[in-house]
């Protein structure tokens, strides 16, 4: 309270010199009203000037990095979808190699079954073919000694005509037929 009765005292002292301590401490309502359309007119020219564009130009970066966001979400999607269409088409390329490969193995195996067909048809036409002539060699072979044999009788049946012969010359005449015929 003193300090408050020391001010009142310091008042009167500057009354004397004109001016009043209230006066320095009063409210006048004509301040405080300019006061308040002076704060009004900072924060609307604040607003206008300074809050409105700060706020458009954060909603526009706002915008490009949820678009950022979302270019780059889609990229990743597209990178998604081109790994698993190489991951199919390397998979149809390894199923097509492994059927081409597949139908290689039956096409040799069908024209080597082709060639040891043809082969073994070859062998057994040749093997007739052989056969016969082996036999038509054979028969050959039986006809000419049949022909010679005929001509052996007929030699023999030749000589035995020219002579009568007793069973000494008979043996006679085959051994020395036989020795001419080169059987003997």
């Amino acid at each position: 309270m003193l300090d408050i009765l020391g001010i009142m005292s310091e008042g009167a002292a500057s009354e004397a010199a004109g001016t009043t301590f209230l006066d320095l401490v009063s409210i006048d309502p004509g301040t405080i009203v300019f006061t308040l359309i002076n704060t009004l007119i900072i924060f609307l020219i604040f607003r206008i000037f300074l809050y409105k564009p700060v706020c458009r130009i954060l909603d526009k970066r706002k915008e490009m990095a949820a678009a950022e966001i979302a270019d780059a979400q889609k990229a990743k999607e597209a990178a998604e979808k081109a790994e698993q269409e190489y991951t199919a088409r390397l998979a149809d390329a390894k199923n097509e190699a492994a059927e081409i490969v597949k139908q290689a193995t039956l096409r040799a195996q069908k024209r080597e079954d082709e060639i040891v067909s043809e082969a073994t048809q070859k062998a057994a036409d040749i093997r007739a073919r052989a056969e016969e002539n082996i036999e038509r060699e054979k028969q050959r072979a039986v006809n000419e000694i049949k022909d010679e044999i005929s001509d052996i009788v007929v030699m023999a049946a030749s000589k035995v005509a020219q002579k009568e012969i007793s069973a000494k010359d008979n043996e006679e005449i085959i051994s020395q037929f036989l020795n001419e015929v080169g059987m003997a």
